[in-house]
């Protein structure tokens, strides 16, 4: 007998952010329908012939009387529940028209991006939750043998560049000196509310409390499990579908997809190139970073072909 064949329901969600980017709003399922009262990220499902951006403008001046101005897209997200297939269109709202309110008598709330893990969701929303967290530049710090250099360059990238994430590499340094360096760049990230990732192995957090681990993908292949607890994010290197399975399959949080083109620093690596990063990306399950080569002038075609955004040495390191 052949297996069911499953319903393939596409949907348009959006991400509305507030514009001090600190809340996002959320609306409740009726308690009448499939997963009702749980939380979601407000939109509905694509009538035949319409685009992921012409359902989400229609569902949500339906469901929210808001009128979208500006969107850029988020996450794709592909879900396999036991009845249906969902694919997920997310799209981040970045200017809208009217104050929103549950048109159809749903409760509708914006909820600050702390308090967002507090909330049940449906399990297809749970990858929006880290995109939506997450910014949209990845920098990757140089090898810096002066300390004074390598301070300035990271509060510079900082404070001039607006940069909110930051994952320490220096494969140079012993463990200790790893450490004391990480220490003194956690306390600058501090400052100004940025997330710093540790490159290296998992027990670094055990010293140093930072934001969570960015995985080599030796060390990702290496793993059964998720090597942390769910309370740090974890990152990994990627660069073929083999690794990102492997990411999501241990629960990764985000990763780097690399090269996309070809760099100085490994000219005898084939880059990815921009379609088939795209084909990678859109089962990949978890927010994914374009690495190799990449410039801010790559930021909006990065997204468009499903991006979270740009990680990089040379363009924030300087």
């Amino acid at each position: 007998m052949n297996a069911m064949v499953k319903r393939r329901v596409h949907v348009a969600a959006a991400a509305i952010i507030s514009a001090d980017s600190r809340e996002v709003l959320l609306a409740r399922r009726p308690s009448n329908v499939d997963q009702g009262g749980l939380w979601e990220f407000p939109g509905g499902k694509l009538a035949p012939y319409e685009t992921g951006l012409e359902a989400l403008k229609r569902e949500l001046h339906e469901e929210l009387g808001v009128e979208i101005r500006r969107a850029q897209p988020l996450i794709r997200i592909h879900h396999e529940y036991a009845d249906k297939h969902v694919l997920l269109d997310v799209w981040q709202v970045h200017d809208f028209a009217g104050e929103p309110f549950g048109r159809e008598g749903q409760a509708v709330r914006w909820v600050p991006m702390e308090e967002l893990h507090s909330y049940p969701f449906p399990a297809a929303n749970l990858p929006i939750l880290r995109a939506v967290m997450l910014p949209t530049e990845y920098l990757i710090s140089a090898e810096e043998d002066d300390e004074d250099v390598f301070l300035e360059r990271l509060e510079r990238a900082m404070r001039e560049d607006g940069v909110r994430l930051v994952q320490l590499r220096a494969k140079t340094l012993d463990e200790d000196a790893y450490v004391a360096r990480a220490e003194k760049a956690l306390a600058m990230c501090r400052r100004f509310g940025a997330r710093l990732m540790l490159n290296g192995e998992p027990s670094l957090l055990e010293r140093v409390e930072a934001d969570g681990i960015h995985l080599t993908s030796e060390r990702l292949m290496s793993l059964e499990r998720r090597p942390i607890s769910e309370e740090k994010w974890l990152a990994a290197s990627t660069h073929d579908q083999a690794q990102l399975t492997q990411a999501h399959r241990i629960g990764c949080d985000f990763v780097t997809l690399s090269p996309l083109r070809t760099t100085p620093s490994h000219p005898e690596v084939a880059p990815i190139g921009w379609h088939d990063f795209q084909q990678l990306v859109e089962h990949a399950g978890m927010p994914v970073f374009a690495l190799g080569g990449m410039t801010r002038h790559d930021a909006n075609h990065a997204r468009a072909v499903g991006a979270q955004g740009i990680a990089s040495i040379r363009d924030f390191w300087k």
